[in-house]
Formats: structure tokens, C-alpha cells, sequence
């Protein structure tokens, strides 16, 4: 079998129903909508939740916690992640996105301590967990907090 020889199984590909196309069709003419009333209309409808006046799901269950709007969220990297780079490298949030190591600096870059550190390096980030410095430290080389 080749890719060219593909294809959906018998009866697994169902046709689209088309509606308002002619009497003939069985679909025509009110187009399977039924007569008058607000799901009949162009636009009508109800929105997403709504339970025909009766109060939603959403609003009869107890909010709780809280939202922290000054939460910091950190972009995190463990040190085993930071083996790619050369002995006595200068690793930088920027170097860090190059490498795609991190996707997005967010509110800043956090080294965590998952992992071994084989190399010697000088590694600037926002914030460090105990664990990562003592590993960058015992590799020989530098955390340097932005």
C-alpha cells in the first residue's frame, strides 16, 4: 500500500446535509427550522448557557478563590536543560529564547534545580531556586540574579 492508495473506509465519510435547496429535497422551504419561533430566525438563538430564563449552571455554583493580579509568572528552566551550552558561557534570558530552551520570557526567566550540571557556567536569570544555585555553584560556575 502507498499514500496514493489511501482512503476513509467504507461509509465513514457521511455527506453533509443540504437544506434549502428546493422542495424537492425534502430540506426545502423552511429548510428544517420548523415554523416561526426565535431558533426560526436569521440570527436567532440562544447564547452559550443560557437554560430558558431559569437561573444557569454557572451562576447557581459558590465562587471561589481569588485571582492574584500581581502574581509574577516566571518562564522556567532546570539546569540539566542548560548542558546544551560551552563552558563558560555567559547564558542570558536572550541566548535562552535563541536556543529555544524558552518559548516566551514572560515576566522573566526562573532556573530550577532538576537535573545535573556538567559545565561551567555564568548564567543570568530573573530568579534562581536553592537547589539550582548550589549546582550552578558546584559546577564552578556564577548566578547572577536581574
Amino acid at each position: 500500500m502507498r499514500l496514493h492508495d489511501l482512503r476513509p473506509a467504507e461509509g465513514s465519510r457521511k455527506r453533509p446535509k443540504r437544506v434549502g435547496r428546493g422542495i424537492g429535497s425534502g430540506h426545502g422551504k423552511t429548510a428544517t427550522r420548523g415554523h416561526k419561533g426565535q431558533k426560526a430566525r436569521s440570527g436567532g438563538g440562544v447564547r452559550p448557557g443560557f437554560e430558558g430564563g431559569q437561573m444557569p449552571l454557572y451562576r447557581r455554583i459558590p465562587k471561589r478563590g481569588f485571582t492574584n493580579i500581581f502574581k509574577k509568572e516566571f518562564a522556567v528552566v532546570n539546569v540539566e536543560d542548560l548542558n546544551v551550552f560551552e563552558d563558560n558561557t555567559r547564558v542570558t534570558p536572550e541566548l535562552l529564547l535563541e536556543k529555544g530552551i524558552i518559548k516566551k520570557v514572560k515576566d522573566g526567566v526562573k532556573v530550577l534545580g532538576d537535573g545535573e550540571l556538567t559545565k561551567k557556567l555564568e548564567v543570568v536569570a530573573h530568579a534562581f531556586s536553592k537547589s539550582a544555585l548550589s549546582k550552578i555553584e558546584a559546577a564552578g560556575g556564577k548566578a547572577e540574579v536581574i
